[in-house]
């Protein structure tokens, strides 16, 4: 199976919180940075856009449990 982008959120904690609820509905994600992440002064990297990764079978199920708004 094929893994797709379900959504892009702003940061890894919101990636969680919405695996989170993903997960608690019986479907598997991960998620990961784009590349779009900042970088601080200091090399550490803050924020930044993550990506939350689904099935491909498992995409429409999981876009019906995305927040509306």
């Amino acid at each position: 199976m094929a893994a797709v982008t379900l959504t892009v959120v702003g940061n890894e904690m919101e990636a969680d919180m919405l695996c989170g609820l993903l997960r608690s509905n019986g479907i598997e994600c991960f998620h990961r940075k784009t590349n779009t992440t900042g970088e601080g002064i200091y090399g550490e990297t803050f924020g930044g856009q993550t990506e939350v990764l689904v099935e491909e079978d498992d995409l429409v199920s999981a876009r019906e449990l995305l927040p509306r708004g």
